[in-house]
């Protein structure tokens, strides 16, 4: 216990740490005083107006749909389309079968919908959190092994993994609480604009099921970022070789080889990047298109990646670093 105390008050007393969490705090006041001054209480002929839009954007759903099935049932719709307007098919047409139809608050201007903004919100602070556990990761490990912090604390503790396990295991669960503190203010922020300044939209249990799982997956995302970070300041011994390893990545691989590869023709080229796997975890899904997957029997065109591989992915390429980083460190010189 003394190591994970001594280990807190080290990574709450760096001044890089303490520089993000007042950036944080900035991004959420700055956030929600906009999102304040640019929302108001609609008023009742507001709301009265919203919702007859919303009928008559349905209602027109409803005749096109009609006029659909006229069609193709050999009737002659009302007004004097042509006969290629519609397909074979009426379902595009359907408004029973759409994902979701137009709601009074979708014709409500300047007015806060904590339903319709909570998601997009949450993705920005997600964003910001993968960034902070990478940064703050590399740097909690990076800095102590350049000015030689490391070699003074195996003198009080001369057990290395047990060390670095600690400094992991501190850093981790700082960001969990950090995740799980922020997000509580930072959507309790919100809903209170939607309940005072605002409106709280239709917040179900599917609402709340939806939102609760990309917040899961977010927290996740920057736990796994967090690692990555550490182990890969860890192999460089520097906290700029975790900046120096991303930002190579990103030129060599996912633009550098994207370009080759597709120049070449190789399939499914989507499904190597790690942008792409980050993208299917946060989603739950991602579909991408490729020409070039072709074979005997024709192009099946699209491809999906969906969470549970895109997570095995994830989680492999943190393992690795990580298992590489303990390796290294129980055997090189640290002086």
């Amino acid at each position: 216990m003394n190591l994970v105390r001594a280990e807190l008050e080290r990574l709450g007393s760096r001044r890089f740490v303490q520089l993000m969490l007042v950036l944080l705090l900035l991004a959420l006041g700055i956030t929600t005083a906009t999102t304040l001054a640019g929302s108001h209480r609609p008023s009742v002929t507001e709301v009265q107006n919203a919702r007859a839009a919303a009928a008559q954007e349905i209602r027109g759903m409803e005749l096109e749909y009609e006029r659909c099935v006229a069609q193709l049932q050999g009737q002659r719709p009302a007004d004097d389309f042509g006969t290629d307007k519609y397909p074979t098919t009426c379902s595009p047409y359907d408004p029973g079968q759409f994902d979701r139809l137009p709601i009074a608050t979708d014709y409500l201007d300047g007015v806060f919908v904590f339903a319709h903004e909570a998601e997009p919100l949450l993705y920005f602070l997600i964003a910001y959190l993968v960034l902070f556990g990478f940064l703050v990761g590399a740097s909690f490990i990076g800095a102590d092994l350049n000015s030689g912090g490391v070699v003074n604390l195996l003198l009080w503790r001369p057990r290395r993994l047990t060390v670095l396990a600690t400094k992991l295991g501190t850093l981790l669960g700082a960001l969990l609480l950090l995740s799980v503190v922020a997000s509580a203010v930072y959507l309790g922020a919100f809903w209170t604009i939607g309940q005072l300044a605002g409106l709280p939209g239709t917040v179900d249990g599917e609402f709340w099921r939806s939102l609760g799982l990309l917040y899961g997956r977010g927290v996740v995302l920057a736990l796994i970022a967090g690692a990555t970070g550490f182990a890969l300041a860890t192999l460089g011994r520097h906290t700029s070789a975790a900046l120096g390893t991303v930002a190579a990545y990103a030129v060599v691989w996912e633009l550098g080889a994207r370009l080759v590869m597709e120049i070449v023709g190789v399939e499914r080229v989507d499904q190597l990047m790690l942008t792409s796997h980050v993208g299917a975890w946060l989603n739950g899904r991602v579909e991408f298109w490729d020409g070039a997957d072709c074979g005997p029997h024709g192009c099946v065109g699209s491809y999906e990646i969906t969470s549970g591989p895109a997570l095995v992915v994830l989680l492999g390429v943190a393992g690795v670093l990580c298992a590489a980083a303990f390796a290294l460190f129980r055997r090189r010189d640290l002086i």
